[in-house]
Order: C-alpha cells, then sequence, then structure tokens
C-alpha cells in the first residue's frame, strides 16, 4: 500500500470522492500543510494556522494507479480556482498535492502539464508540496458524507462530483 494526500476544497467533498475508487482505503479527513502542530477544525476554517483541508488515504497501485488518482482528483474540483472551490473560500480551501516520493512529483508535474496544455484554458494554481505532518481532524468530520448525505451541502456540493467520478471513471469504482 502507498500513501497519497490531496486537498480540493472542503475534505468531505474530497473523502466521499476518493471513498468509492476500487483499491483506495483508509481515506482520512484532516489538515496538512500549515504552521502549528494538531490545529483544531475552527481554527483551520477561520485561516489562522495556513492548513488545507485535505485527506490522505492508502491505495494499492496493483489496483488503482497514482496517475488515476490525480485525474481523479482534477476531475473533481476546479483547480484553476485559487483558494476556493465552491462556495468555500481561503487559502485553507486551496487547491494543492502533497507528494510523497519523488515518482509523485514527477507524476503530478506530468498531469499538471498534461492538462494546462489539452484541458484547461486558465493556468492550473493547484500547489505541488513535499507531504508535511497530516493531522486527523476531528471525528465528526470522519466519514461525512455516507453519514450526512441529507444534508444540504451534500446535496449541492458533494452530490454533482460524485456523479462526475461516475460518469468518468466507472471502471475504477468499487462495485
Amino acid at each position: 500500500m502507498e500513501i497519497a494526500s490531496f486537498a480540493n476544497g472542503c475534505f468531505w467533498c474530497t473523502e466521499a470522492v476518493f471513498q468509492r475508487l476500487n483499491g483506495v482505503s483508509n481515506v482520512v479527513s484532516g489538515f496538512t500543510g500549515g504552521k502549528i502542530k494538531h490545529p483544531p477544525y475552527r481554527e483551520v476554517v477561520m485561516g489562522r494556522t495556513g492548513h488545507a483541508e485535505a485527506i490522505q488515504l492508502e491505495f494499492d497501485p496493483n489496483i488503482i494507479g497514482y496517475e488515476i488518482l490525480l485525474q481523479v482528483f482534477f476531475a473533481t474540483h476546479d483547480p484553476t480556482s485559487l483558494n476556493k472551490q465552491g462556495y468555500d473560500v481561503g487559502e485553507q480551501y486551496r487547491s494543492e498535492i502533497f507528494y510523497h516520493n519523488e515518482f509523485q512529483k514527477k507524476t503530478a508535474d506530468s498531469v499538471i502539464n498534461q492538462l494546462n496544455t489539452e484541458v484547461y484554458n486558465n493556468k492550473i494554481v493547484t500547489k505541488l508540496s513535499p507531504a508535511s505532518p497530516f493531522y486527523e481532524a476531528e471525528i465528526e468530520h470522519q466519514d461525512f458524507y455516507n453519514l450526512h448525505q441529507e444534508n444540504r451541502y451534500c446535496e449541492y456540493i458533494i452530490d454533482p462530483k460524485l456523479e462526475t467520478l461516475r460518469s468518468k471513471f466507472k471502471p475504477y469504482l468499487k462495485q
């Protein structure tokens, strides 16, 4: 198993997307890329710590490759929007890939260059950074979508991301 870490807006959204991929396990919502140890949620969402809301996951590269994870990452948020995803605004909602090794860094660079050339009219603003300490968010933020699908935020923000996932990445979904 390998580890991947992504920030692309609200971690509830990102967690819900990656939980549905075959070969992905142990998706955890949390914070990374900031200035203090063990930041509390309320401080992160107020933009006081420099952390991004992010997920960290384990994946089996024999089942799903890192490049597919990156394609899902880019397809389920707007990587050309600086520090903003939908209604969520601030540095804590930035688009950022936290690579864990040189292969992940090179693969992310390659995918970004390809998407900038072939897909997006506006330049991708996703940051590419070495993995830093990851702090698990409080328990009420874990598995949020699966426990609260009737929540309005889930219906308006997360459901469309899951529809994109089902339409573009069906062969990679868990049964």
